[in-house]
């Protein structure tokens, strides 16, 4: 299956799953002049592969295009400039991502040692890992020049993803089913984090 197929059925299943709400979130996936995007204002369960949006390798957007891309591309831009290996980036709103958003400490939120991280390639008995924990900004831009600062101070991810606080989950991955994976996998931490401190664990 070709990747902007495996984006589109994607997509499908993140709204299903109500990750993908309304019009919201978008998907990207790297292609050899550029990447494809999802279109800004359009429900995400309803998408066919004509409705992604090219964007050149030169960052400069074509006129006339028949659909306007998501206003969040300065974050996919940045995650395919500064991660060689990523090949789909997959940004989504989930209920316990916004929630857990709010409990980061100096921009980052420690993540509890639980089995699933291994689907991350963590090692158990490791110290669990943390994840970078954005500002949100009514401009996209201003996140993704933070997103820049954190690359620029050669600041590694220990994991495939980061927050935006009060906004969403984004993630990457070297395929489309490598995104859709990590999306599954930050919500059933996030899922046991929220449960956990609703009953005192």
């Amino acid at each position: 299956m070709m990747p902007e197929s495996q984006l589109i059925r994607h997509a499908n299943k993140l709204y299903e799953n109500g990750w993908m709400a309304g019009t919201s979130g978008n998907l990207s996936v790297r292609t050899e002049d550029g990447f494809r995007i999802t279109p800004s204002g359009k429900h995400k369960g309803e998408l066919s592969v004509s409705d992604l949006v090219l964007l050149p390798s030169s960052g400069v957007l074509p006129t006339g295009l028949p659909h306007r891309p998501s206003a969040e591309i300065s974050l996919h831009q940045s995650i395919y400039r500064n991660c060689p290996d990523a090949r789909a980036v997959y940004h989504v709103h989930t209920v316990e991502a916004t929630v857990v958003s709010e409990w980061a400490r100096s921009g980052s939120l420690e993540l509890p040692p639980l089995e699933m991280l291994k689907g991350f390639g963590w090692k158990g008995g490791e110290p669990s890992p943390v994840l970078p924990v954005f500002s949100n900004h009514p401009d996209v831009r201003d996140i993704a020049a933070n997103l820049e600062t954190f690359f620029r101070r050669k600041r590694e991810f220990l994991l495939p993803g980061f927050l935006i606080r009060l906004h969403g989950l984004t993630v990457w991955g070297e395929s489309p089913d490598a995104a859709f994976k990590h999306v599954e996998l930050f919500d059933f931490l996030f899922r046991f984090m929220v449960l956990s401190r609703s009953v005192s664990l």
